[in-house]
């Protein structure tokens, strides 16, 4: 047996109102079904699963995650196109929730925090033939997106939105 993907992820969330309003105003993400004040699951446009976020009440007193402790480090958002990374990245600015950009060489990624500190990317996977070889080990870059814009152009959609294993 081997897994072929995440289908969906699940958050515990401090409020649920303020999550959904984060998440469809910051990632474009739509809410599926809503129980105000408990739950809501929310999916993302052209997504065949039946959620692909679910967010479930805590209460406004439970902690948040810590850094370097064992559980989640973040979830990957992948979008279609450079063009949808940029405009991310601007609602992400927007919202104070910009925490980190980074150039993997597969990817080009923004880092963010939701209202109650859940780390997240939002990436754009480069085209398969542009991958570096397995002799590149440094990864890690700082994120140059006007220079990949120039070098892909906005609209080049990879990935999962390609429908393609690119």
């Amino acid at each position: 047996m081997a897994v072929r993907r995440l289908n969906h992820a699940v958050l515990y969330v401090r409020d649920v109102a303020r999550a959904v309003a984060f998440y469809t105003e910051a990632l474009g993400l739509a809410v599926d079904v809503e129980v105000p004040g408990r739950m809501a699951f929310l999916g993302a446009p052209g997504s065949l699963n039946d959620h692909d976020l679910g967010l479930f009440a805590v209460g406004e007193g439970a902690p948040g995650p810590e850094a370097g402790r064992v559980g989640l480090y973040h979830l990957a958002w992948e979008v279609g196109t450079l063009g949808e990374l940029a405009a991310a990245e601007a609602r992400l600015v927007e919202r104070g929730a910009l925490v980190g950009a980074s150039d993997h060489l597969v990817s080009k990624s923004l880092y963010g925090k939701d209202p109650d500190g859940t780390e997240f990317e939002v990436m754009w996977r480069v085209p398969r033939e542009d991958w570096p070889g397995p002799d590149e080990s440094d990864r890690l870059r700082p994120l140059d997106l006007a220079g990949a814009l120039k070098r892909w152009g906005p609209d080049l959609v990879t990935g999962a939105a390609a429908g393609s294993a690119t």
